[in-house]
């Protein structure tokens, strides 16, 4: 179904539901207690489910990228050790590295193609999966969440921070080291530019909560923020980050995208927004080009 076709109170409880405050049943009994033309809601909350197949821009066997999944010790983590899809560009390295971290249900396969398109783009991508510890991605979004849910919050940003540093020293890397992530992965991103100071040289969070700002001084890395402009629980942290930036002389960009929801990137189900994730994409492939050239 197209997005202009679907109420904007549908996505509204959409949002709910992938950020946790509703389970799948209670979205689809809320939806269908909505009537929009004399007609139930509940065909367009079906719609707004992830199409995975439909979504995957670069193949898993591309001719211009190596990708396997690798294990590395994660201490402090959930479990001591994590996995993760890393994806080289063809022929030989060393390379700059980009951590592509997962929304709140885990590496799940529109996050695998992120990070084929980054070694597409001419970057070794790692995109770990924070639900490793837990038997790894379950195979759909609705148990990865409760997954991701019951884990050590704390412990899983350790993983994160882990695995960027994993990925900075691994041999196929240059050392230069990015970092993006998509709701949750935005803010774990903020999260690795306040950790890792100085080893990260660059940071994409896409719709990211905000870092506390007594932590905003410990960033080091260029940050290119990149919001929906109809995103309300994400926005609204969004004032006191820049100005915790501007205050401690962080170097960062931000851009809004006009008429785009929380998710617009993702384009395995309706709230994708192809001008707006194409233009984003752009400006993140352009600003680790910029920031981590050796």
């Amino acid at each position: 179904m197209r997005k202009d076709r679907i109420d904007g109170r549908v996505f509204d409880l959409y949002d709910d539901y992938c950020h946790g405050y509703i389970d799948r049943r209670e979205f689809f009994q809320r939806a269908s207690a909505l009537t929009i033309g004399g007609v139930s809601a509940l065909a367009m909350a079906e719609s707004l489910l992830p199409d995975y197949a439909e979504a995957q821009e670069v193949s898993f066997t591309d001719e211009r990228i190596k990708a396997r999944y690798v294990t590395y010790p994660s201490p402090g983590g959930n479990s001591g050790e994590m996995r993760g899809y890393l994806v080289a560009p063809a022929g030989d390295g060393p390379f700059p590295a980009v951590l592509v971290i997962h929304e709140n249900r885990g590496l799940n396969p529109y996050i695998e193609d992120v990070a084929r398109r980054a070694a597409v783009g001419g970057f070794l991508a790692l995109a770990p999966d924070g639900l490793y510890p837990a038997g790894g991605y379950p195979g759909n979004d609705d148990d990865g969440r409760e997954m991701q849910r019951a884990l050590d919050p704390d412990k899983l940003l350790q993983d994160m921070v882990n695995s960027a540093q994993f990925l900075r020293t691994h041999e196929s890397s240059s050392g230069k080291l990015g970092a993006t992530g998509f709701c949750w992965g935005g803010l774990a991103t903020n999260h690795v530019a306040v950790t890792l100071g100085a080893d990260l040289a660059a940071g994409v969070p896409y719709y990211g909560r905000a870092p506390a700002s007594d932590q905003v001084p410990a960033i080091r890395a260029a940050m290119m923020l990149q919001y929906a402009e109809d995103d309300e629980r994400v926005n609204a942290t969004r004032a006191d980050y820049e100005a915790a930036m501007d205050a401690n002389g962080v170097a960062y960009t931000t851009h809004v995208y006009p008429g785009t929801r929380h998710g617009f990137h993702n384009n395995s189900t309706p709230r994708y927004d192809a001008g707006a994730a194409e233009l984003a994409w752009q400006r993140t492939m352009e600003f680790f080009n910029t920031h981590l050239a050796a």
